[in-house]
């Protein structure tokens, strides 16, 4: 048993473990030769949510615990970083149910069944890492609004039944978000091919003059979920004291760390059981200083990278002050920190790192996508830093 979690987040690991390596590992590396399916991610979410993980758990429980949020992002990544991306990404479906009549009769079978899913539009082309300030736009209509724009880099957005979009609101003269469903409304997507993550769809999202009741506004579905009670998500004081974009930021931004741990967790394997495998000068690498460096290194990235995202699934459970600190900490070092061990692994590999017939290159290429998505290593540490000086070094 790890000394890093309690008996119940042990045995949420090792029987997901197991359920991993068994149903989902013989599949690869083929299955993240290119982006999976709807049919397919459907299937994996409805397998996933039969364990009560993610937003395919009709029981709506996927997302309750930060720390469990956090063990089951690293496992799953462990395996397939993709899989894990295209599950947690749909985390906006768990508000489809407290929107408006519409959104909900068109999306409730979907949900019902855990077929859902979901999509998060916060980047714009012209936009980067400026959040505050999106070109989208939510225009108050009478009881809906309209929304007009253009996101890009959306996970999911090829196969997604509904979008959570950052929109400005013109009449209260600020960001906001909003439910959109595209059943019911045409949205046009465009597929985007990327580094790493293959087998994640990903895409731009263009809305034109798209309606959504005002139900649809996010904070007005927050109150509904508060008050129905069925949601322990929303008992979480960081939704009720701060702004819900912030509370869902440390949620992902501590799960993007976790994923980092399991593509390190991996690396390391890999590296440890190459390392004593394979001969050269009469013996195996792992007896030559060097490579016995490297493993030195890569343990040492991987444990000091669990502890800091424990802890700050920990601090987002318990709605601390520091939690969005340490979230955005954990998102910055632990995501930098996997690129440095999977590179350190692929080098005890030598030429054979290199080549797609082994894991490393994959692993390497998950790693490097990991410090862009969610905010940027960059955006992690100005946020680290207004958090600790009080001073804002953005607009």
């Amino acid at each position: 048993m790890s000394a890093h979690l309690d008996e119940e987040h042990e045995m949420i690991r090792s029987s997901l473990r197991e359920f991993l390596e068994e149903e989902i590992q013989p599949d690869l590396p083929e299955a993240d030769r290119e982006a999976m399916s709807k049919d397919e991610a459907i299937q994996y979410q409805q397998m996933l949510g039969e364990l009560g993980i993610g937003p395919g758990s009709v029981e709506g429980e996927g997302f309750d615990d930060p720390l469990t949020y956090a063990v089951t992002s690293e496992e799953i990544s462990r395996i397939w970083p993709s899989l894990n991306v295209t599950l947690n990404m749909s985390f906006p479906t768990i508000f489809a149910r407290y929107a408006g009549e519409e959104t909900q009769d068109a999306l409730r079978d979907r949900l019902d069944e855990g077929s859902c899913i979901g999509c998060m539009a916060v980047t714009e082309p012209d936009g980067g890492s400026d959040t505050a300030h999106p070109g989208t736009t939510a225009t108050k209509d009478g009881d809906e609004y309209v929304i007009d724009g253009e996101k890009t880099w959306v996970s999911n957005a090829p196969i997604a039944d509904m979008a959570l979009v950052v929109a400005y609101d013109e009449d209260a003269e600020q960001r906001d978000f909003f439910i959109v469903d595209t059943v019911t409304n045409d949205v046009e997507t465009r597929e985007l091919h990327k580094l790493g993550w293959k087998g994640s769809p990903t895409g731009q999202i263009f809305f034109d003059e798209v309606r959504v009741p005002e139900d649809n506004k996010l904070m007005n579905a927050v109150t509904k979920m508060i008050a129905s009670g069925e949601s322990d998500i929303t008992d979480n004081e960081m939704f009720q004291n701060q702004n819900p974009l912030n509370a869902m930021f440390a949620y992902m931004r501590t799960g993007m760390a976790a994923m980092s741990v399991g593509i390190m967790q991996a690396a390391y394997e890999a590296a440890l059981d190459y390392s004593k495998d394979r001969e050269v000068f009469g013996g195996p690498i792992g007896g030559h200083q060097l490579v016995q460096e490297k493993l030195y290194e890569i343990r040492a990235g991987l444990e000091t990278g669990r502890l800091l995202t424990y802890e700050a699934a920990r601090k987002v459970a318990a709605g601390d002050d520091e939690a969005r600190m340490y979230s955005s900490l954990a998102k910055g070092w632990v995501c930098e920190k996997s690129v440095d061990v999977a590179d350190v692994a692929l080098q005890v590999y030598g030429g054979n790192g290199l080549s797609k017939d082994y894991p490393l290159e994959r692993y390497y290429r998950d790693a490097r996508t990991m410090t862009i998505p969610d905010g940027t290593t960059d955006i992690q540490q100005l946020v680290v830093g207004k958090e600790l000086t009080g001073i804002a070094a953005y607009k």
